[in-house]
């Protein structure tokens, strides 16, 4: 602490002004190509984690939300505290079934990649997107991916992880998930 604080004191740092983040306006926004990346959440109980989703996915210029089952919709309180207005910028759309989602998912060609720990699960720094059209799915903060789904995954992928705890919150799994397939796949497109 005491470095970032002589740093900044010695001029090299200055936080930036709302102003000077370049941010887009909301129907900019709108209007900006989206990364052919979208999320799919299956029977999350948290407003609060979904709020979180829907944020990240703003910042990440991600196409759309899946909201699945009992998973809260806009306009949710919960949601609304936690996503600071990311709800009104990210398209979403809800299925009563996550695997009814994933059926349409499959029908536009897209790979389906669920986040779980299993047998044949791929580390997340060894994925690399095969194809154009990626979702990404995250489980219930408790019992993760629905058994019923797992025939209808393309792809496991797993967080690799050194601690004494199994697992991330859902809203900090799918930050460290999409950001970095989010990066690969504008890595490898010239999406911006």
């Amino acid at each position: 602490m005491l470095i970032c604080y002589l740093c900044c004191m010695d001029g090299k740092f200055r936080k930036l002004k709302l102003e000077e983040l370049g941010r887009l306006s909301l129907v900019d926004y709108r209007e900006k190509k989206k990364l052919p990346l979208v999320v799919v959440l299956d029977n999350i109980r948290s407003g609060h984690n979904v709020g979180s989703v829907f944020r990240t996915c703003d910042a990440l210029a991600i196409e759309h939300i899946y909201l699945c089952g009992f998973t809260p919709r806009p306009p949710h309180r919960e949601i609304l505290k936690s996503a600071i207005g990311a709800s009104e910028s990210v398209e979403w759309t809800h299925f009563e079934s996550t695997k009814e989602c994933l059926k349409f998912l499959k029908n536009l060609n897209y790979l389906i990649a669920g986040i779980e720990q299993t047998t044949g699960s791929t580390h997340l720094r060894d994925f690399n997107p095969p194809q154009a059209r990626v979702a990404v799915v995250l489980g219930n903060e408790i019992h993760g991916l629905s058994d019923d789904i797992l025939v209808d995954l393309d792809e496991c992928l797993e967080i690799e992880q050194f601690g004494t705890k199994h697992s991330f919150n859902v809203s900090v799994c799918a930050g460290i998930v999409l950001w970095n397939v989010a990066t690969k796949m504008r890595m490898s497109d010239s999406i911006t």
